[in-house]
């Protein structure tokens, strides 16, 4: 739950792909590449080594010859010295899944800068970071018009645009729970990668359910709590006096007096919602981050994601 406030300016949305990342971006972010924390097992050869021995040109073990083993990957030099079989063993390299899902309700949809906007551009520059590694990346929109939202197996520098223009289409405020499209993601999964979930996570009817479903799925989740600095610090943004609050998603009006007192207590408030949901996430294996939508896209992902390891 977000609130908006009475006569607040409505700011323009993106409209061109390059309004959500330009070529300076791409360039800067071409080298990096998205990182799991655990190696997983794909369907198809590609570029995360797994655990699954295979015949890739990385070596990993011997073991013995057994009979229906493959001729080809004996080793003759053990041979020749111990007169026995052994059969070389590699690591197979396999794909990894990106799946970026974007918190559209209207909560999302507030700030400055937007909360919304700033979610789609950093699932473009996630995205795209995937795309140019050749890893299937899959996106999702939850809480927006028309439900759950998807475009998925994108692959390969040239599906950027059609990435991009997907993000430009979502519209914030719709049907729909984040408990039950994080069910729909969960069912409909494919193959095993990274999950993130770009959201304020302030949600009326918690998100313990909705991440329930996706953890321990086969996804290496990340929790991306997007807060705009008018949240995260109302007093430094002007918040004082009296004021109607209306909340953004079932209109639902408080009339308060936005005293020091007041605000204080309000930034323990949230202070408290966001380390619980820390917790949750600690205790699941789930990373958890605080984004401020302040905050600049090229510093979030050339320094600060490449420290907690979710880029190299």
């Amino acid at each position: 739950m977000s609130l908006f406030f009475q006569g607040e300016p409505r700011r323009k949305r993106p409209e061109r792909v390059d309004d959500l990342i330009d070529n300076a971006l791409m360039a800067r972010i071409g080298q990096l590449d998205v990182v799991s924390r655990k190696i997983f097992s794909g369907k198809i050869q590609g570029e995360r080594r797994s655990k699954r021995r295979g015949q890739s040109v990385e070596f990993a073990d011997f073991r013995p010859y057994v009979h229906g083993d493959d001729l080809r990957f004996i080793d003759w030099n053990i041979f020749g010295r111990l007169d026995r079989l052994f059969l070389k063993i590699f690591l197979e390299e396999e794909d990894l899944s990106l799946v970026i899902a974007i918190d559209t309700s209207a909560s999302m949809d507030w700030g400055d800068p937007s909360k919304l906007v700033f979610a789609q551009r950093l699932a473009m520059a996630l995205g795209y970071i995937g795309l140019v590694n050749h890893n299937r990346v899959s996106l999702a929109a939850f809480g927006g018009e028309g439900g759950l939202q998807k475009l998925s197996n994108l692959r390969g520098r040239r599906k950027t645009a059609e990435m991009g223009r997907w993000l430009l289409d979502l519209k914030p405020g719709g049907p729909g729970t984040f408990e039950e499209s994080m069910k729909q993601l969960a069912l409909a999964r494919q193959g095993r990668g990274v999950m993130l979930v770009l959201s304020d996570f302030l949600f009326k009817d918690g998100y313990e359910k909705g991440l329930r479903y996706v953890a321990g799925r086969g996804y290496d989740l990340w929790c991306m709590q997007t807060l705009a600095p008018q949240e995260i610090d109302p007093g430094a943004h002007g918040l004082v006096g009296d004021w109607r609050l209306t909340d953004m998603e079932d209109r639902d009006e408080a009339e308060v007096t936005a005293s020091p007192a007041l605000v204080e207590q309000y930034r323990a408030n949230l202070g408290a919602w966001c380390a619980q949901l820390r917790d949750f996430s600690v205790r699941r294996s789930i990373m958890h981050m605080v984004v401020d939508t302040s905050t600049d896209i090229d510093a979030l992902l050339l320094e600060y994601m490449r420290r907690r390891g979710l880029l190299r």
